[in-house]
């Protein structure tokens, strides 16, 4: 599932390739893509024929266009392969393609594209400039108006590993799978340590260790195992290239050599090194 990094790259594409435009028509092609808005597809087309997109904004892994006059904004979460692509008019349409934007302007178009169908979008109503399905979404370590200490004081109350608790999106939202494992292996801290066990110093190196590695994924266009994560140009990232515990199954640790291992973790993966993360006693 696109993290952060992932998602902020989409967001900066659609500020660059759609804000300001105006929408002509919009093809709902699969009725699952927009099944969070309520009232349904027909109501979704029609309420946004007409309507400019302004900002493009992100909050952790969460997405939306803001419309003119900011009350309220198309939401997009991208699930597991969902994709905002822009694309010339009259290009073959994708063969998982699910809803088509269309322009005042006749040019490029905006597509959502998922094959796996469980991304989607919807509108939805904006309070103090928040889409209200995710006013519940903590602030993302990349936001300037994140707040530290905070973070570090949520997470130490979490009374469950700190993995989990780096999960919980209404401790510090934008962060998963990929960037946990990446920072638990930079602060040398099994996925299976109590939170509420950390000092403030080291839950503060987690999650500046978070901080980091995310803002250099983010430069290198993020992490694309196969072609489900691209930008909106179907370009793919590369920061898989640099990691250094998740998904490297018996790659040798880059600080110590030792084999990296897979455990099984709420129905998914976690990569650690066993010399370099020593499980708690």
């Amino acid at each position: 599932m696109p993290e952060l990094p992932e998602v902020e790259v989409v967001r900066a594409g659609l500020e660059r390739h759609v804000a300001g435009r105006t929408v002509a028509q919009v093809e709902v092609l699969h009725p699952r893509a927009v099944r969070r808005h309520v009232p349904g597809p027909v109501d979704f087309a029609s309420r946004l024929g007409g309507r400019r997109f302004d900002a493009a904004r992100r909050r952790g892994k969460y997405l939306w266009i803001e419309l003119d006059g900011a009350a309220d904004a198309v939401v997009a979460h991208l699930g597991m392969s969902g994709q905002m692509l822009v694309q010339p008019v009259g290009a073959p349409d994708e063969t998982h393609l699910r809803v088509r934007v269309r322009f005042a302007d006749d040019g490029p178009e905006l597509r959502f594209v998922d094959q796996r169908t469980f991304g989607g979008l919807a509108l939805t109503e904006l309070v103090a400039g928040l889409p209200v399905p995710i006013a519940h979404i903590g602030r993302d370590p990349l936001d300037p108006e994140f707040d530290l200490a905070a973070g570090v004081a949520a997470l130490r109350a979490r009374r469950t590993e700190v993995k989990r608790a780096l999960l919980d999106q209404t401790v510090v939202s934008g962060i998963g799978n990929i960037y946990a494992d990446e920072a638990l292996w930079r602060t040398r801290l099994h996925w299976s340590r109590p939170a509420n066990g950390l000092t403030k110093a080291k839950a503060t190196e987690l999650l500046e260790a978070a901080t980091a590695v995310m803002r250099e994924a983010l430069v290198a266009g993020g992490t694309s195992f196969d072609a489900l994560y691209v930008n909106v140009n179907g370009q793919s990232g590369y920061f898989d290239r640099s990691l250094a515990a998740y998904g490297q199954e018996n790659e040798p640790c880059p600080r110590c050599g030792s084999a990296i291992i897979r455990e099984a973790f709420m129905n998914r993966s976690s990569f650690s090194c066993p010399r370099c993360q020593r499980r708690p006693r």
